[in-house]
């Protein structure tokens, strides 16, 4: 259930800051926290959160964009008014590849709301990126988690990538950044969203709903792809092995299409493939996000944005998944 609420305004700590939200991105996680989806590796029917037990009620709201307007003692991301983008992730220690450990909207409050406390650490500025406000709140979540996929997809110039649920939020960021990289893309997504998909970077669209995915995605590369970045798994996952180069990766950060699936291992071994998990992203990807947005490398699409008040009406259009690009909270 979402409930809009009066509460009063946080006060930052000391080393955090009050960050006035000026546009918050959804993302799958705010529906299937809201419905503890996300069971756990000893059991994955248990209703939790992604990294356990939640609290409830809960500001959700991961992705973040706005202004620091105050700051506890010892805080240190900069001048009152700097734009800010926040990386919603606490880590489990020290160092470039720590784990997320707690994030915004999920084990604390979040950005749907017309003010947020973050830890100065991790609001990070932004003043001169060419994107707008609304563009920024797009990235953290989806561009952060295809950009680590690509990471350990080793994905880089001259490369061939299928990208899996290309028109959602994160196979959309994939689609944007591998394109950004240089390398030539084909993308999986329904076809009433391929052109949509293509505008956004992708070389080819192959349709999931042709009856012959594999075939249509072995027919847009004879050759075979370096590198498959997959949201879906489900039944494609164990054939489509065989789309690979000798040494490429599959890359897998969802299971819209199921989480159990068959494998013959020596598809695996005998070709030298590797099939790599990948989640949220690290503090040095979130670093080099930063970057690109600073940069305006990749310009999120966005679909709509909504209202502070209509969180409930853009979750709803989120759970319908007929639309491409980010859906943007506007405080």
């Amino acid at each position: 259930m979402i409930e809009e609420r009066e509460v009063p305004v946080p006060r930052p700590g000391p080393g955090e800051v009050l960050v006035r939200v000026h546009a918050a991105g959804c993302n799958n996680t705010d529906l299937w926290t809201r419905e503890g989806s996300y069971g756990a590796a000893e059991d994955p029917d248990v209703r939790t959160g992604w990294l356990g037990p939640l609290d409830f009620p809960r500001i959700q709201g991961a992705d973040v964009a706005g202004r620091v307007v105050a700051s506890g003692d010892g805080a240190a991301a900069g001048p009152i008014g700097t734009l800010v983008l926040v990386d919603p992730a606490e880590y489990d220690g020290p160092g470039p590849d720590a784990r997320p450990a707690d994030v915004l909207g999920s084990e604390r409050n979040g950005g749907f709301a017309e003010y947020v406390v973050v830890p100065s650490t991790r609001a990070h500025s932004v003043d001169d990126s060419p994107l707008t406000d609304v563009e920024l709140a797009a990235l953290p979540i989806a561009y952060g988690t295809a950009l680590g996929m690509l990471d350990r997809g080793a994905v880089s110039e001259g490369h061939t990538v299928l990208v899996t649920g290309a028109s959602g939020g994160v196979g959309l960021a994939a689609v944007q950044l591998a394109h950004s990289r240089g390398a030539r893309v084909v993308a999986v997504c329904s076809s009433d969203k391929g052109e949509a998909v293509r505008s956004a970077g992708a070389d080819a669209v192959v349709d999931r709903r042709g009856g012959q995915v594999l075939a249509d995605a072995a027919g847009a590369a004879p050759e075979g792809y370096d590198a498959v970045v997959d949201v879906i798994a489900g039944a494609v996952l164990g054939p489509g092995l065989s789309l690979l180069r000798t040494g490429g990766r599959w890359v897998v950060a969802g299971a819209l299409g199921g989480w159990a699936v068959d494998i013959d291992v020596r598809k695996l071994y005998l070709a030298n493939l590797s099939l790599v998990g990948s989640t949220m992203h690290t503090p040095r990807i979130f670093d080099h996000l930063v970057e690109i947005a600073r940069r305006g490398e990749v310009r999120p699409v966005v679909a709509a944005t909504f209202p502070l008040g209509k969180v409930r009406e853009a979750q709803a259009q989120l759970a319908q998944r007929r639309h491409v690009g980010k859906l943007i909270v506007v405080p």
